[in-house]
């Protein structure tokens, strides 16, 4: 039996249940081909108080059940994730404009995180606590309440499920706002998953919508805990907001992350590792890589490879077999990236490969002769676009490596692998790769960027997810009355 049909739920929201949605809907739509794919509801405030109100009220019920329970439910979500792997891919690929491998890569990262959120609602969640007084003082980790999670387009299942799996876990209720772009692959997809696995009614609701739905959730006082991914400029909003509000918001932001050639590198192999640094899905992802620092001595190696391989990968509908790179979300992202490509080679870079579009299709670019001022070395481009840059030194590596507000990951190639380290431990980032390239992702590992690229590592990991979507609670026992002078 399918999963799920748009044409189920045209004008409806997910709240346990699929209720008409009050702010009207929006149209699904394949950016590969244009073609209309169905309807969901989309959410405004009074959507959200309605869900984040019988949120609150179900939270206690659910964060009462047995942690085996919540175990249970959620190895269950993991393996219905499984059993319906190419209808979820179906929709990634047709909705989220990602190709096969990386549709299947979302699907497999996605029961996985239901999987370790399983094993989390097992671990200790408490500690004993030495005091000088005759009692027992312990501290243990509580539900947060209400959750609320804001997902991108970009990799719409792993960014929502890699908060909603572990909020859920640990006994909170969680309300999702899925970017409307993404509405079914990275929402309906998840309703469908949860309800089946078990989770109770009111317990997880799902409503995508814009800028006032995002607004009315980081405002409701039923949520509590806000999990954002998305633009460092958006997500500054979100924790201003949340500030206001004396909430917790945990923010996973953009990237401009750097790729370092060593003079020791195999060209052939950090090629390999670049094209798919910059070029995997698009370059739509928070860690690709965007910018490739190279040492001046294989710089021309360097380039030349990169850009023949730009040059053989498939450009195309992510409907059909054998496409290597996707459209670009929309018009707009499209957009965004050929003015940063143009006036980069305004400003002095030589176009080496790509430059180009059809549609919505954007041939992967590399951009030489860039220096730490040009348009799309210095800013986040969020497409297909490799620029690279020369150093000749490891001090000049350091500085250029660090001419950026953001932090989230660096890749390192090197025969060397200490001489790597000791150069990562001068670059402030998140996430570091030693002879990979700067998009990873697991959910056994704790993820998130420094800087303008986030607040920390508040996804993935038992520690993180725990610090994330708990609170921590100090309890003293004594036996009786403790004596006081008054």
């Amino acid at each position: 039996m399918p999963l799920l049909s748009t044409a189920d739920h045209p004008n409806a929201l997910f709240s346990g249940e699929w209720i008409p949605a009050h702010g009207g809907n929006t149209e699904v739509v394949s950016p590969s081909t244009g073609t209309l794919l169905g309807h969901i509801g989309t959410a405004d405030a009074h959507d959200v108080n309605r869900a984040a109100t019988r949120a609150a009220r179900t939270q206690r019920d659910w964060a009462a059940a047995s942690f085996e329970e919540r175990a249970t439910v959620l190895r269950r979500a993991g393996d219905l994730i499984h059993t319906h792997a190419d209808e979820i891919g179906h929709w990634l690929r047709h909705e989220g404009g990602a190709a096969a491998g990386m549709a299947a890569f979302q699907v497999h990262v996605a029961a996985q995180e239901c999987f370790e959120a399983a094993a989390l609602a097992h671990q200790p969640h408490g500690e004993i606590l030495r005091t000088a007084k005759p009692r027992l003082s312990f501290s243990r980790q509580v539900p947060a309440g209400v959750v609320g999670v804001i997902a991108p387009f970009n990799v719409p299942l792993i960014l929502g499920i890699r908060s909603v799996a572990p909020a859920l876990a640990l006994g909170n209720a969680v309300v999702l706002k899925p970017d409307q772009r993404t509405a079914v692959c990275g929402g309906a997809v998840l309703a469908e998953i949860f309800r089946k696995a078990g989770v109770p009614e009111g317990v997880f609701h799902v409503l995508p919508g814009g800028a006032e739905a995002g607004q009315a959730l980081v405002a409701d006082p039923h949520v509590r805990v806000l999990s954002f991914t998305g633009s460092t400029a958006a997500g500054r909003k979100v924790g201003e907001a949340a500030a206001r509000h004396l909430k917790r918001a945990h923010l996973e932001l953009g990237g401009n992350s750097p790729l370092v050639i060593l003079d020791d590198a195999d060209v052939e192999a950090a090629t390999s590792t670049g094209a798919w640094g910059s070029f995997l899905h698009q370059g739509q992802i928070c860690m690709t890589t965007g910018r490739h620092l190279v040492h001046e001595k294989i710089a021309d190696a360097y380039v030349e490879r990169l850009a023949a391989r730009a040059d053989e990968l498939t450009v195309g509908s992510t409907e059909e077999e054998g496409t290597a790179l996707g459209p670009v979300i929309d018009a707009g992202q499209r957009d965004k990236i050929h003015g940063l490509v143009t006036s980069s080679i305004e400003a002095g870079a030589r176009l080496r490969a790509g430059g180009t579009y059809q549609d919505l299709f954007y041939r992967p670019t590399v951009l030489d002769g860039v220096d730490a001022h040009t348009p799309a070395y210095a800013e986040e481009v969020f497409g297909p676009v490799a620029p690279v840059v020369r150093f000749s030194s490891v001090e000049e590596l350091v500085e250029l490596a660090n001419s950026t507000e953001y932090g989230l990951s660096l890749g390192i190639i090197t025969t060397n692998p200490m001489r790597g380290m000791e150069i990562a431990d001068r670059i402030p980032s998140g996430i570091v790769h030693i002879n990979d390239q700067t998009v990873e992702d697991e959910a056994v590992a704790p993820f998130g960027g420094v800087g303008h690229s986030g607040t920390g590592a508040r996804f993935g990991g038992t520690r993180a997810n725990l610090d994330a979507f708990t609170e921590t609670q100090w309890i003293t026992m004594r036996a009786d009355p403790a004596p006081h002078p008054f």
